[in-house]
């Protein structure tokens, strides 16, 4: 049986989630069936040297990849604002399409990128790497349910890097968030986020020093401190990835995906800075 074809649609090829999806899908997952036979990009220039450097046929539009691949990956994984333009000329061809973190720059471009896919009748998921770490795999072992997590995360900035530890909640916690409160310093903001029945997630993100992602679960019967295992994590990502292309059909809730979208967008507003804020279900969910 011939390799499912995956085609790469990018801003700039040469980027550290290229690089590591592609080691993933020609290494551990190579078993799974699933080939990327071509990619494109916006900057075409450094985009065609990694393809050369990573034997990768290159094309220079959309419309000429879509001949070669079956399933789309949209990264610009650092350029999110260029999503919904990418997705403009990918949905039209009607291939089940993964989109890279973060999803959009904000909740309403988030939605019409779904509205985008359902105007073309095509598959779309999108998640940050965290999703599928060694935290959910320890959750999934716990004999009651979870109550509370302490999250700790970092990187250079809060813009690009805090999609992952409110993945990292919602995955674990759900989409039903009832508060938002952000305190600490541009540099080392912390937030606390209710959810519904009494249950959640407090997040300690640092810019300045190297703190490992990780995650102190805390359920009725006890507590488990899990830190994040770098060395599967973006095999685990691709593998979800491959699962959704085998299923045709979403695997993540798109409110969940909106409700990391709009705790992101309330985290940019600094006049919320201190303050509790009141979240209902209608002003991010999907109708």
């Amino acid at each position: 049986m011939p390799n499912k074809r995956i085609g790469f649609v990018d801003n700039r090829l040469d980027n550290f989630h290229a690089n590591v999806y592609l080691s993933a899908l020609r290494g551990p997952l190579l078993g799974r069936g699933y080939e990327v036979t071509g990619a494109t990009a916006l900057e075409q220039e450094p985009s065609k040297a990694w393809a050369r450097e990573h034997d990768v046929p290159y094309f220079a539009h959309v419309s000429k990849l879509a001949e070669s691949a079956d399933f789309f990956v949209i990264l610009a994984p650092t350029n999110p604002e260029l999503h919904l333009q990418l997705c403009q000329v990918v949905f039209p061809l009607s291939k089940p399409t993964f989109v890279d973190k973060t999803f959009a720059p904000d909740l309403q471009t988030a939605r019409e990128i779904f509205k985008l896919a359902d105007d073309n009748g095509i598959a779309v998921q999108s998640t940050s790497a965290l999703r599928t770490s060694s935290v959910q795999a320890a959750l999934n072992e716990a004999e009651s349910p979870l109550q509370a997590m302490f999250i700790t995360s970092a990187g250079p900035t809060f813009e690009e890097y805090g999609i992952h530890p409110v993945e990292l909640a919602v995955s674990c916690l759900g989409a039903e968030i009832e508060s938002y409160q952000r305190y600490g310093t541009n540099e080392h903001p912390r937030f606390v986020l209710q959810f519904s029945e009494q249950r959640m997630a407090v997040i300690d993100f640092n810019q300045t020093a190297d703190v490992p992602f990780s995650a102190t679960l805390v359920t009725r019967d006890g507590y488990q401190h899990v830190v994040v295992d770098m060395d599967s994590l973006f095999t685990s990502a691709a593998a979800s990835i491959l699962d959704f292309f085998d299923s045709g059909q979403p695997m993540i809730d798109r409110d969940e995906t909106l409700a990391v979208r709009h705790i992101l967008d309330l985290a940019s507003q600094e006049d919320l800075h201190g303050q509790i804020v009141e979240v209902a279900a209608s002003s991010f969910r999907y109708e």
